[in-house]
């Protein structure tokens, strides 16, 4: 049960606890920000509103803690983050009973999200020992003009306190994937979770602390992002930014300074639906990217591009699919529960009306309750209607007829995202020339878009992101490189 046995500690009364210099602690201010549960729509957690104080604290203390961690051995600094993940697996079940509280994810989804979570943070400490234990080595006489006079090493040292701010979709997943990056190559690490996500994200915290990283190593700081949200991302103790959510990244890296930014924005992912592709494996991609979690995933299939020829026949059997989703309570399992916030739900609600009001053709009733809105699928999109544009994170999915594979590059490619993208082809040929002339991060050939798993690149084109992510990404961008050059007296050659 969140809050209790292993922890207990983490939790005052009935508000959670920010995570400071490897202790919890209560935020001067006395005040707190409700988590409100997306179900019922009343505040089922209370985490701290901390004060710029305490960011200044926490991010000086940052600043000491990674100088020795920046000595501790590569393989101790793998070891407990190995102790980690075994931790928060051992935990699963509190931290996915939070999830399911918080966000409104269905349980069985929560329990996955924490597992694979646990086996990023593992395989990020094996990938961390190798590609952090190797180095270059550079002689000068490769380049014209040169004798060889100068030996140049080469290795990869850290950037010193790394902010991480993950969304509320996976408010654990995406944290890690910051993390465990961050920690194995040598910073520290401040986490500013989402407040729908918080007291999950909390949990995993402590499972770190119980590992037993080093004071000050590790902070989650809880508040409102009108108080402390930009005076931590303009801070200037912090190195590196590492965030995914909406526009707000634009905003962020327009005031970061010049420091290294990883940002993950949101997509409006195409599929595009050639005449030869298999209806059938399409249709059950389109029902699975598109209304998985009710939509709200960075790579949810956002706009249906397929071939006028095919298109009724593709229409009928995602309708027959939708038709066997199940409505309601992510304590249930079901497939399609309530959005994270009522203001999500309006903003849903907009689209849809103003797609009713200029003609798409609705292929379910639109229906309603509080949060929890129907899956709905829109056929006969226009170009003028904003769902062909806009993303609308939820259970709405608009399909556009198109009469040549051109019209759905050129849709795809007039949007001002370009994370992923998906096209659908018996022809493998016509497959790559497509994936090619797509403008995203990723092109899916025959599947949904994904992210993951967590070792692939995972980046956006345009105003979807900035760098890529992926273990590997992930900590080659938390590092930066040191050279070391070696002058000789005199020309020296190794003869054999």
């Amino acid at each position: 049960m969140a809050g209790s046995g292993a922890f207990a500690e983490i939790k005052d009364g009935d508000v959670y606890k920010f995570y400071a210099d490897g202790e919890w602690k209560k935020s001067a201010s006395g005040k707190f920000v409700p988590v409100i549960n997306p179900t019922t729509r009343n505040t089922h957690f209370k985490v701290q509103a901390c004060t710029q104080e305490e960011v200044n604290k926490i991010i000086e203390t940052a600043k000491s803690a990674q100088k020795s961690w920046a000595k501790t051995p590569l393989w101790k600094r793998a070891e407990l983050l190995h102790k980690a993940a075994a931790i928060l697996k051992e935990h699963k079940a509190p931290i996915a009973g939070c999830l399911v509280k918080e966000i409104a994810k269905p349980a069985k989804d929560a329990v996955t999200e924490v597992v694979r979570s646990a086996d990023l943070i593992s395989y990020c400490a094996e990938e961390g020992v190798r590609i952090l234990g190797e180095g270059k080595f550079l002689v000068s006489d490769s380049f014209p003009g040169n004798e060889r006079t100068k030996y140049c090493l080469t290795s990869k040292i850290p950037l010193g306190v790394v902010l991480a701010i993950p969304p509320f979709n996976y408010p654990v997943n995406l944290a890690v994937s910051k993390i465990a990056p961050a920690l194995i190559a040598g910073n520290s690490l401040v986490l500013k979770p989402p407040t729908q996500g918080a007291v999950a994200a909390l949990h995993m915290v402590h499972c770190f602390h119980l590992a037993g990283f080093p004071k000050g190593l590790i902070s989650c700081v809880t508040g409102k992002g009108s108080e402390i949200g930009d005076f931590l991302t303009m801070h200037p103790g912090v190195n590196c930014i590492s965030f995914t959510g909406g526009d707000t990244g634009i905003a962020i890296s327009k005031k970061a300074g010049m420091i290294p930014l990883q940002m993950e924005l949101g997509g409006k992912d195409a599929c595009i639906i050639l005449e030869d592709a298999d209806l059938d494996l399409v249709a059950a991609n389109i029902v699975k990217g598109g209304f998985s979690y009710s939509g709200q995933r960075c790579t949810a299939v956002k706009v249906v591009l397929v071939m006028e020829s095919v298109a009724d026949t593709l229409v009928e059997k995602v309708k027959a699919k939708l038709a066997k989703l199940t409505v309601g309570p992510p304590e249930d399992d079901c497939d399609i529960t309530p959005v994270v916030t009522e203001s999500s739900a309006n903003f849903i609600e907009g689209l849809v009306m103003d797609a009713k009001q200029k003609g798409a053709t609705f292929c379910q009733e639109y229906k309603r309750q509080g949060n929890l809105i129907w899956p709905l699928l829109l056929d006969n999109v226009r170009p003028d209607m904003r769902i062909a544009w806009e993303e609308p994170f939820g259970p709405v999915l608009p399909v556009i007829r198109i009469n040549s594979v051109e019209e759905g590059i050129n849709h795809c490619n007039a949007s001002n995202f370009g994370l992923q993208g998906c096209v659908f082809t018996r022809d493998i040929n016509k497959a790559i020339l497509i994936s090619d002339a797509m403008e995203t991060g990723t092109v899916q050939i025959n599947s949904a878009p994904a992210r993951g798993p967590d070792h692939f690149p995972f980046q956006g084109l345009k105003d979807s992101g900035i760098g890529s992510q992926g273990i590997t990404n992930s900590i080659n961008m938390m590092t930066k490189i040191k050279s070391t050059v070696i002058n000789l007296p005199s020309p020296s050659y190794t003869l054999g």
